[in-house]
C-alpha cells in the first residue's frame, strides 16, 4: 500500500517534461582486476545519463560494458539507441510518475540497458524534485540493507580462501564466488571446508552446458544457497532440466531481461531464485514489477551488481529496501573497487555487514563533479 499511495501522490503533481538529456562516457580504474568466466576487467567503463526538468537534474548509470560478453548490448550500442531513438521518445512524453517511462520507451524492442540508464535517471530526478529519498518513491523503507560480496576468480584455491577470509572478517553476510570449467568443484569445496556455515553461492556466468549436470550434482554436497546462471545466457529449457536433477536452487541472471522472462522461468520451473539487476531488466519500474511478481509467488530475489560506481550502487541500495529482497545482494563497499568513488560519502559496509540507506533526496549522496569530469572521456547532449 505505501507504494500505491506514493504513486498516487506523484500523479497529482504537475507532469514532468524532460528538457535536456546528457550522456557522459566515464572510465574508472579498479583497485584490483575482477575476473569471471567471460573475461578480466581492470577498469570500469560506463555511461552516466543525466536528465533535467524544472531546474532539477537526475542521474542514472548504464551497466552496459564495452564488449558484448555478458549480454549483447555495449556502450556503443547504447549511445546509438539513445541518440537515434530513445531521446526523442522521452522528450515527446509527459510523465506523472517514473513508472510510466518504460511504456514511453516500449516502441524500441529490447535494449534494456539503454532504456534503464535513461529510466533510472528519471526516477532520481523525480525523487529530487519531490525532495525525498529514492526508496520512498519506490515504496521501500529506510534503515539498513544486508550486504553480500562477489569474489572474482583467483589464481588458485588457496588465494580464493584467503580472499574470502578477508571478506568474512569485514562482515559481509553472504559470499559469492565465480566459477568456470576447470575452476569449480575444487574452489567451492575449499571455501566450504574453511567456512562450513557461511552463506555461499557460486556464479557460473553461463559457462556450462546440460552435459555438466554431474558437476552440479556433486556441488549439492557443499550446501550452496544457489548456483547462479549455470547454463546459456538465453536459455530456460535446459535450466528446467538441470533444476530437476539437483537439490541446489538455480538462480537466473542473464536469462531474465524482463518481468515476463521471470514469469515464464517460474512457470517452467527453470529456477527458484531470481537475481534482479535494474540495469539488465530495463530500469527500476520493471524491477518493481519483477519484485512484485516474485513476492506474490514467495520466490526470493536479490540485487546483483555490475561493478557500478557509487551512483549506480546507491540506486541498488534503495531498490533493496523493498520487502521481497530477502537475500543479501552484491552491493558492497565503494572501497573494494575504487580508490576514489564519484560520490561523497562513499558506500560503506558496517562490521555487521549492513549498508545504511541514505535519507537525502534522490540517490541520497552528493556526486563529486570534479571527479566525474576527470573520469569523463566523451559526452553528448540533447534538448527538447
Amino acid at each position: 500500500m505505501p507504494r500505491l499511495r506514493r504513486a498516487a501522490a506523484a500523479r497529482g503533481s504537475a507532469p514532468l517534461k524532460l528538457e535536456r538529456i546528457q550522456l557522459r562516457h566515464v572510465k574508472l580504474p579498479l583497485l584490483h582486476p575482477f575476473e569471471t568466466s567471460f573475461g578480466r576487467t581492470t577498469e570500469k567503463e560506463f555511461l552516466l545519463v543525466s536528465v533535467s526538468a524544472d531546474g532539477v537534474t537526475g542521474h542514472g548509470e548504464c551497466v552496459a560494458d564495452t564488449d558484448p560478453f555478458y549480454l549483447p548490448e555495449t556502450i556503443g550500442t547504447v549511445r546509438h539507441i539513445l541518440r537515434d531513438f530513445l531521446t526523442s521518445l522521452a522528450f515527446a512524453a509527459d510523465f506523472h510518475h517514473p513508472r510510466e517511462v518504460s511504456a514511453a520507451l516500449a516502441r524500441v524492442r529490447g535494449h534494456e540497458m539503454a532504456k534503464a540508464g535513461l529510466e533510472m535517471a528519471v526516477w532520481d530526478l523525480c525523487a529530487r524534485r519531490e525532495n525525498q529519498p529514492l526508496y520512498q518513491l519506490l515504496g521501500g523503507r529506510g534503515g539498513e540493507i544486508a550486504s553480500g560480496v562477489s569474489v572474482g576468480l583467483q589464481k588458485d584455491a588457496g588465494a580464493l580462501v584467503d580472499t574470502v577470509a578477508r571478506e568474512v572478517a569485514a562482515g559481509y553476510r553472504r559470499i559469492k564466488i565465480k566459477i568456470k570449467p576447470g575452476k569449480d568443484r575444487t574452489l567451492v569445496e575449499a571455501v566450504r571446508a574453511r567456512f562450513p556455515t557461511v552463506p555461499l553461492m557460486a556464479d557460473a556466468n553461463s559457462a556450462y552446458t546440460l552435459a555438466d549436470a554431474p558437476l552440479f550434482q556433486a556441488l549439492d554436497a557443499s550446501d550452496l544457497m544457489m548456483v547462479e546462471q549455470p547454463l546459456a545466457w538465453d536459455d530456460m529449457v535446459d535450466h528446467v532440466a538441470l533444476q530437476r536433477q539437483i537439490r541446489t536452487a538455480i538462480c537466473l541472471d542473464e536469462s531474465i531481461r524482463s518481468p515476463e522472462d521471470a514469469r515464464k522461468a517460474l512457470d517452467l520451473g527453470a529456477c527458484r531464485i531470481i537475481n534482479v539487476k535494474a540495469g539488465r531488466v530495463g530500469g527500476l519500474g520493471p524491477s518493481l514489477a519483477l519484485h512484485d511478481l516474485c513476492l506474490a509467488r514467495g520466490v526470493p530475489v536479490w540485487c546483483g551488481g555490475m561493478l557500478e560506481s557509487g551512483i549506480g550502487r546507491l540506486a541498488n541500495v534503495h531498490l533493496q529496501t523493498l520487502p521481497g529482497f530477502t537475500l543479501p545482494g552484491d552491493t558492497s563497499a565503494s572501497a573494494r573497487y575504487f580508490s576514489e568513488d564519484l560520490i561523497d560519502p562513499p558506500v560503506t559496509v558496517s562490521p555487521q555487514g549492513t549498508i545504511t540507506v541514505p535519507e537525502g533526496p534522490g540517490i541520497g549522496h552528493d556526486i563529486v563533479w570534479p571527479r566525474v569530469e576527470r573520469a569523463t572521456v566523451a559526452r553528448e547532449e540533447w534538448r527538447r
